[in-house]
């Protein structure tokens, strides 16, 4: 079943964390699939009061980063899941945060971000509609 079991597509809050200054993207390992390489993401949860809140509380748990969600990019729709993008400018990182024994995390630019995250469709789609894209 495309839903995994679930009525309805799972509601999933992606972060964009950005650095503007150094014009760079960080992007985080994969826990299922350590080898390669996602945006921070995760479900929208009842606590979250708005999906940019699920965004930002996803960055802060898989990549240690903290900042002010300045974007939204765009909603794609998956068989699955709703994915929301989110720009988030980063204003800090924690040496030590809930997931940092599982995951990996590294700044690069637009151009090597969008291929490590080519083998997740959705994901590259995301961040190429980001503002950190090239003028087309």
């Amino acid at each position: 079943m495309a839903t995994k079991g679930r009525l309805t597509p799972r509601i999933v809050c992606c972060a964009i964390p950005i650095s503007r200054t150094a014009g760079k993207v960080l992007v985080v390992t994969s826990r299922k699939r350590p080898n390669n390489w996602v945006l921070p993401k995760g479900g929208w949860e009842q606590s979250d009061l708005k999906l940019e809140d699920a965004a930002s509380r996803e960055a802060l748990e898989e990549a240690g980063v903290r900042g002010t969600i300045t974007r939204f990019v765009i909603t794609i729709p998956t068989p699955s899941a709703t994915y929301h993008f989110y720009e988030l400018d980063v204003s800090a990182m924690d040496t030590d945060w809930l997931e940092c024994h599982e995951r990996r995390r590294e700044w690069v630019d637009y151009a090597e971000a969008v291929r490590r995250l080519e083998w997740k469709a959705e994901l590259s789609r995301g961040l190429q509609l980001s503002s950190l894209a090239p003028n087309r």
